[in-house]
């Protein structure tokens, strides 16, 4: 009798409740890219070879599409099926790639250098966002696509030389001066930067600029989030008056244990409210007559741990369902992949890249953050991520790394 009033007991529960999760959560959660419970030696491995698979292939089916865009012939060329059209090819469909005139609500600037050939990212990204246009309607036709060439050598780049048949385009030509004394990597990576949105907005005079790498892929919704942007969250003052909006985030640094005063808040909120549903449902299940305190934050604990341990990744993929639910928080400081600019903002921008010097361990994103610090200014990221980062080879760190890892 004893032995089952201390069974029935909540304590025993509660024991019984967190002895079971946590011990079946590593199992669950173990191929879960972004899970703390993830499993690199099962799963990292052979998750990067088929990541790097389905990446070149769709690199191949962006090579594809952009050739029959500009009617490729290879029969004069020697051309397999996967490499670019050369630099010489003259496109037999004349296209328009003039800037056009008017009003222009946002230009996606696309800056781009040369990587792995095979993957042709930078055509995987302008086949995105293309896309991503046509999707959205006519509420997007007035938007432009801009590619931006800053390889130190243009015409060897043959991806964009593709689409500059296709798109507007520009290419940085580095004067005598930068050639023979060219900067750090960091410096030159920020000085590209600052080009390529200097140009975009000579050249269209836009209300607002995304900037994005040529290995940032647009996600389906990317142009819901601008538009909860502009319209819902800042409908007044561009961008609420920041510098800048984060389109991305690396996956691997939005858990909540990491030193972000929102994240901690998020995350108690999340407690709390799962801890009064499962309170709820266990004074219905077990017949408890009384609200306890013991019962309600044991619950919320035991839902702040189950929700670090599935990875806050995946609970905030399911903010995608509504534009509302998206997330609207102060910036951190990694990484620049997608950047949303306002007119004035970016020309503020260009002001604060201007004054800093890049080097190695403070490159472009942590010289603005550093900036924005200083200038008490201030800048957003919208959660979840708006593009899918897909290029494993870095073109500063990295290198030409032969078997790069997702992490």
């Amino acid at each position: 009798m004893r032995l089952l009033t201390r069974i029935n007991s909540p304590v025993c529960h509660l024991i019984i409740i967190f002895s079971l999760t946590f011990s079946l959560a590593p199992f669950c959660f173990r191929n879960l890219l972004y899970s703390p419970t993830f499993s690199r030696s099962l799963h990292l491995r052979r998750m990067s070879r088929a990541f790097l698979l389905q990446n070149m292939q769709d690199g191949t089916d962006a090579l594809r599409f952009f050739k029959h865009k500009i009617g490729f012939s290879p029969l004069k060329y020697e051309n397999k099926d996967n490499n670019s059209v050369p630099c010489n090819y003259k496109a037999s469909v004349l296209h328009n790639s003039k800037a056009p005139t008017g009003s222009i609500p946002l230009v996606i600037t696309i800056i781009t250098t040369r990587r792995r050939p095979e993957y042709h990212y930078l055509l995987q990204v302008a086949r995105g966002f293309l896309d991503r246009i046509s999707e959205c309607g006519n509420d997007c036709s007035d938007f432009q696509l801009f590619v931006c060439n800053v390889d130190s050598s243009p015409s060897s780049h043959e991806d964009a030389c593709l689409l500059s048949q296709l798109l507007p385009s520009v290419t940085r030509n580095l004067n005598d001066e930068q050639q023979d004394n060219p900067p750090n990597q960091f410096e030159r990576e920020k000085q590209d930067y600052a080009f390529c949105l200097s140009r975009t907005l000579e050249t269209f005079s836009p209300e607002y600029v995304l900037l994005v790498e040529d290995d940032a892929v647009p996600k389906n919704d990317i142009f819901s989030a601008f538009f909860q942007l502009v319209q819902v969250r800042f409908p007044t003052k561009p961008l609420g008056g920041g510098l800048y909006v984060k389109f991305y985030h690396p996956e691997r640094l939005q858990g909540y244990l990491n030193p972000e005063p929102m994240r901690i808040l998020e995350w108690i909120g999340l407690g709390f409210l799962l801890g009064i549903i499962l309170n709820w449902m266990y004074t219905k299940m077990f017949y408890q007559q009384r609200f306890s305190w013991c019962m309600f934050i044991s619950f919320t604990v035991y839902s702040m741990l189950l929700a670090e341990l599935f990875g806050r990744h995946y609970l905030l993929e399911l903010r995608r369902m509504l534009p509302v639910l998206y997330n609207v928080v102060p910036t951190t400081e990694c990484c620049t992949p997608a950047m949303l600019f306002s007119e004035a903002s970016a020309h503020r921008t260009l002001v604060y890249l201007k004054e800093t010097k890049c080097k190695s361990g403070y490159a472009k994103d942590t010289a603005l953050y550093k900036e924005l610090k200083r200038r008490g200014d201030w800048a957003w990221v919208i959660e979840p991520n708006m593009v899918t980062h897909v290029g494993l080879f870095s073109t500063l760190r990295d290198g030409y790394e032969e078997e790069p890892q997702l992490l």
